[in-house]
């Protein structure tokens, strides 16, 4: 999975069959863009890498992207979820999921969450002993999983590293066997053992590192008698987001973790939970020049979409790859930075991106936006959040209408004191 390449047309790029300025005509920028195809490849990718070697369950990581559209096609493909929050736990099961293809992760998770996921019937993959104590209260008899604390860890950046030691997520490495036979006394039911070691990774011996401590840990568990019916390796397979990056070797991933629980392990059923390998390159960001500007040391493309769009570059750093639709191909010029509308400094797309010389009006395209574009999106400097929209066999269809300012106001109340 290289980083995509597109096709000219007239020197416009084309979007799944579609060429992007006709896309952001019909329906306004900035907007998030999806190719239903390439999302349904992606899936079969990694369903296949790892099902030739092991039985199989590949959940949808859906904070990535938790648009019911979709989600639906996910649904139509056969994935599972893996779900953070009660409220992604009811989207999956409004898009069509049904209960026992979903899996709840959360962490400090309030007593009223608890309960309210507990009731929805889904299973429950406990991330702490307090948590266990509260939901043997709660649901006894239910079936469990636990997330433990590998030691391990792996991703784009310190922010979204998960699996080191000491860190806010999971039992911890040396209490995972006693917290299991608490488990059973309790009269839970365990059936199997999580862990998730980072965001974005692209090396795969973080990913055998984990299967070694997981399979070590469920020999240990097995040994005190009890017996799990998978592993769950979490998600956190990266994606290229740069030209000529390297990209992770999928196959050979899915070859080696695997081997670790065969050869080592009576678990036989292999859970995986990406979100970013799914939906991150099916998705473009496109948004409209609207201001070129010359500030002596540095030129600037001025965009309709800020950090309130896509907050990724500004929190992370994060690099997203940026081209100019409209003179897509054309001889690149100068290096511009790509900054928006939003009353920061730090409101920046791209810095220092060599492309043709723009004009007002041209479509800015902003790659790999699928994961963590639309759902990191916010209403900061009160502006509205965004369109979505669905391309597939070269038609467009909308998907998420774009809010109306008035919108905002909806949940405020004004006291009649102040009327």
């Amino acid at each position: 999975m290289a980083i995509r390449d597109y096709e000219s047309k007239d020197g416009k790029m084309i979007f799944a069959g579609m060429n992007v300025e006709d896309i952001a005509n019909e329906f306004g920028t900035p907007c998030y863009v999806t190719d239903e195809a390439r999302l349904r490849e992606n899936y079969r990718n990694v369903y296949k890498a790892f099902s030739k070697y092991m039985e199989t369950e590949v959940h949808y990581a859906c904070k990535a992207n938790t648009n019911l559209a979709i989600l639906r096609i996910l649904q139509q493909e056969g994935a599972g979820i893996d779900a953070v929050s009660i409220g992604e736990v009811l989207t999956c099961l409004k898009a069509g999921f049904s209960p026992d293809k979903i899996m709840y992760t959360g962490v400090f998770v309030s007593t009223e969450e608890l309960k309210q996921v507990a009731e929805t019937g889904v299973l429950i993959n406990l991330d702490s002993e307090y948590e266990m104590e509260r939901l043997a209260q709660i649901k006894p008899g239910a079936p469990v999983s636990f997330r433990i604390t590998p030691e391990v860890g792996s991703g784009h950046g310190e922010k979204v590293i998960t699996g080191n030691k000491g860190a806010k997520f999971g039992i911890p490495r040396d209490r995972v066997v006693e917290t299991y036979l608490r488990a059973q006394d309790l009269g839970l039911n365990p059936i199997g053992i999580h862990a998730h070691i980072g965001s974005g990774g692209q090396r795969v011996e973080p990913f055998i590192e984990e299967a070694e401590v997981l399979a070590e840990l469920i020999n240990q568990i097995e040994e005190a008698g009890i017996s799990l019916q998978f592993v769950d390796i979490g998600g956190g397979i990266g994606v290229p987001y740069k030209p000529n990056e390297e990209e992770m070797d999928l196959g050979e991933m899915a070859s080696e973790v695997t081997d670790v629980f065969e050869q080592n392990t009576n678990v036989r059923k292999i859970i995986l939970e990406p979100g970013r390998y799914i939906i991150c390159d099916a998705t473009v960001l496109l948004t409209r020049c609207t201001d070129v500007k010359d500030a002596g040391i540095k030129k600037y493309i001025g965009v309709d979409a800020g950090f309130n769009t896509l907050i990724r570059p500004a929190m992370y750093d994060s690099y997203h790859y940026i081209q100019n639709g409209s003179r897509f191909g054309k001889a690149c010029t100068a290096k511009y930075d790509i900054a928006g509308p939003i009353c920061e400094s730090g409101d920046y797309l791209g810095h220092e991106r060599v492309l043709p010389e723009p004009a007002e009006g041209d479509v800015i395209v902003v790659y790999n936006a699928g994961a963590y574009g639309f759902s990191m999106s916010s209403n900061y400097n009160s502006r509205p959040l965004c369109a979505e929209v669905l391309v597939n066999d070269g038609k467009a269809e909308l998907i998420r209408e774009k809010e109306k300012i008035e919108e905002q106001w909806r949940h405020q109340i004004i006291p009649e004191r102040l009327q």
